[in-house]
Parts: C-alpha cells; sequence; structure tokens
C-alpha cells in the first residue's frame, strides 16, 4: 500500500500523541542531556530523559533556550510524574542549580550513562532526519506544537519496541 508523507504528517498533527507512557514503574534515576534540532529555518532544543536501567524515554520538551530556568522547569515535569531521584547530566552549567533548586541529587554521566544517553539522542536524530530533513515550518513565531507531536508518537513507538528488562 503506497503512503505519502504528508498523509502521514497530517495523521500525526490529527493523532496529536500527548502522554509519554512508560512500562516500567520503577525508576532508578534520571539521565538528562539537551541536542539541537533544525526546524524550518531556526534551531531548537530538544531535552530528553531517560531511564539507565529501561532505556525507556521518560520525557522530552522542546524550547527555543537553553538555560537553568528551562532545565528546571524539564526536570520539575520530570519529578512530578516519577517523583525525585538522582539526576545525570554531561556537566551543562544550567543541571546543577535546577538541580538544587528542585533538591535533586546531580552527578555528571558515567561513562555508560554518557553511552546511554547520546545514543539514544543520535536515535532520534536520525529518525527525524529520515522523516524529514527538518520540521516543515515555514510560520513565523510558531509554537513548534506540530514537532512536539511528531516527537511524542515517536516516544511512544520507541518505548513499546522496547524489550522488557528482567
Amino acid at each position: 500500500m503506497k503512503r505519502n508523507h504528508v498523509t502521514i504528517w497530517n495523521w500525526i498533527q490529527k493523532y496529536q500523541p500527548k502522554i509519554i507512557k512508560t512500562k516500567q514503574r520503577r525508576i532508578c534515576e534520571f539521565i538528562v542531556d539537551e541536542t539541537l534540532l533544525k526546524v524550518g529555518s531556526e534551531y531548537t532544543w530538544l531535552w530528553v530523559a531517560i531511564d539507565a536501567k529501561s532505556k525507556e524515554i521518560l520525557s522530552l520538551s522542546i524550547s527555543k533556550e537553553r538555560n537553568m530556568f528551562v532545565a528546571e522547569r524539564f526536570l520539575s515535569n520530570i519529578v512530578r510524574d516519577y517523583g525525585k531521584h538522582p539526576v545525570s547530566t554531561d556537566g551543562g552549567t544550567w543541571y546543577p542549580m535546577a538541580c538544587q533548586f528542585l533538591k535533586l541529587e546531580h552527578h555528571l554521566h558515567s561513562s555508560y550513562e554518557k553511552n546511554l544517553i547520546e545514543r539514544t539522542m543520535q536515535y532520534i536524530k536520525d529518525r527525524t532526519e529520515s522523516f524529514d530533513d527538518y520540521f516543515p515550518c515555514r510560520l513565523k513565531n510558531c509554537k513548534l506544537k506540530h514537532v512536539k507531536n511528531w516527537l511524542n508518537l515517536f516516544v511512544d513507538y520507541h518505548n513499546k519496541e522496547l524489550k522488557p528488562v528482567n
């Protein structure tokens, strides 16, 4: 059956996946990182948190800025959904203050944690680039809703495809 990429894009926007659900209830720590994505002619920050044990994507967010306030908002949403757990980051200066404000234990990635988050980030970027070289947004002051819809659908699929950890 042939499918047009525009039809698939329109279906994703209509479906509007909003909630990321994980199979695992017990989280040991949050591994957090951010990366740049191209959206139209602009760049936006993609924030991702994964669980070290299950490798599930726990949360993602997009923003036009990268600073302590955005990091704190991202982490507070994760804490709201999963409770307080240690946070592993790459040493970005915005994370320690955000963790301190939220009273979260913070440490730098071990080589294992760094490998996990970098592989996850590259996996996401590879999939977004294979779908389209950039998210087709030509609107001025775009709110990025269409990007969030696509990413949430992608995360839902990714987490369902992971094999359970024993």
